[in-house]
């Protein structure tokens, strides 16, 4: 069993819009679920769920907004708050921004959604891609003799219409990878893991089955096979396209994709990164009146590698004035606003060492060096390239109609949370 009704409540408890959906719990006993809240509250005890006699309110909160569902039954707790956070990503996508106002803007809409989402306390069409095929942002404005049902509704294929057709078939598959690092100011790493998503856009005709081979030093999860040199993912997360019975038999990912833009997978490798940037810094302070930076970077990937777009923000003390800068590449400028210089570099080929020399002002009167120095942060993506080894050994399309389809594959490193700590 899942919801009986969903209730979306302002900050004050207020009712914004609600659904019955089978009309088993009193609609008014949602009045009680902020002065439940709010107890709980004060006596430290919040909840995802809280309970009344037999009602139970399974609840999220979003900006200014309660999302509630009620049940009186002994309902699939997760389902719910899969549902509930579903509401949340489908509203989103609709109006960019969920809160009270958007909500207000659009009553129309969101009770078109909520009909179509769920059905008498089961989730139904939850694809925003679908449903924004025949729920509107003019949802009240349609003429009913213009509204088409798509096939999806009531297909066991919920995420694809049947009927595309494309001149060209193809499949473009990303591979991202974001490498999240802290080092220490004695250069040790402190924490480093790498998260990972398998992006598509699929432009293939009639209802393809895919199926893609990863190369074999990728495990997932606890497999119980040796894992040696192999890289081990974890929270691995897939599109409800894939048929996960026979990924738990083979490690096969095996799907119908849904139509353009899509992410089939997403994965977090908890590893020892080596820095593919290293950066080393140097401050020195000349008779309280001018300062000067030298920063040193360093690409440790391949030589055969180049990262673009390569920004290294380094902190500077909030009085310094009269920026001038020299580097053996790119350019660097002062902003004030933020304390950082930024040095910019657009193409930076694994193995080479650059430098950077920042010359500035202070103030005749010495501040006490109370600020503490906030890390450098580095921005940067390598093309063609992942940290794990992760590759995608082959991509077949099957096809009733038998064409012949083009899948094309690209690897990107990019930085996440990519910190610094140097030495005040």
């Amino acid at each position: 069993m899942s919801a009986s009704a969903v209730f979306i409540l302002d900050m004050k408890g207020k009712v914004l819009i609600s659904r019955n959906y089978k009309g088993d719990v009193d609609t008014t006993e949602i009045d009680h679920f902020l002065p439940l809240l709010t107890q709980q509250e004060e006596e430290g005890l919040t909840c995802p769920l809280l309970s009344r006699g037999k009602v139970h309110f399974l609840w999220i909160k979003h900006s200014n907004l309660y999302l509630v569902a009620l049940t009186m039954k002994n309902s699939n707790a997760s389902l719910v708050y899969s549902f509930l956070y579903k509401l949340v990503e489908v509203f989103t996508e609709y109006f960019k921004e969920l809160e009270e106002e958007s909500i207000q803007d659009n009553f129309v809409v969101v009770y078109e959604l909520l009909d179509e989402l769920m059905d008498f306390g089961f989730p139904q069409t939850t694809d925003s891609q679908i449903l924004q095929e025949y729920i509107t942002q003019e949802g009240n404005k349609l003429e009913v003799t213009k509204l088409r049902v798509p096939n999806t509704v009531t297909n066991a294929v919920s995420w694809r219409s049947e009927g595309i057709k494309y001149k060209k078939n193809e499949v473009f598959i990303d591979v991202i990878e974001s490498v999240n690092l802290l080092v220490n100011a004695n250069g040790n790493v402190l924490s480093s893991d790498i998260v990972g998503s398998v992006k598509l856009k699929v432009m293939l005709s009639g209802m393809p089955e895919l199926r893609l081979g990863l190369n074999d030093r990728v495990l997932f999860g606890l497999t119980g096979r040796d894992k040696g040199k192999s890289v081990v993912m974890e929270d691995v997360k897939f599109h409800q396209c894939v048929r996960l019975s026979r990924f738990e038999n083979d490690r096969t990912i095996s799907f119908i994709p849904p139509d353009g833009d899509s992410e089939l997978m997403s994965y977090r490798i908890n590893t020892h990164v080596k820095p593919l940037i290293w950066i080393e810094s140097v401050i020195e302070k000349f008779s309280h009146s001018r300062v000067e930076i030298m920063v040193k970077a360093k690409g440790q990937f391949k030589k055969q590698s180049v990262a673009n777009s390569v920004q290294i923000s380094v902190p500077v003390p909030s009085d310094v004035d009269s920026p001038r800068f020299k580097t053996s590449v790119g350019s660097a400028k002062y902003v004030p606003e933020k304390n950082v210089v930024i040095w910019t570099i657009k193409s930076f080929p694994g193995g080479k060492e650059f430098l950077m020399r920042a010359h500035f002002g202070l103030p005749s009167v010495d501040k006490d060096e109370l600020e503490g120095r906030p890390p450098i942060t580095v921005k940067f993506e390598i093309p063609y390239f992942t940290v794990s080894g992760i590759q995608v050994r082959y991509m077949k399309i099957i096809e009733k109609s038998g064409y012949q389809a083009l899948p094309w594959v690209r690897y990107i490193t990019q930085s996440g949370d990519y910190q610094l700590r140097t030495n005040s």
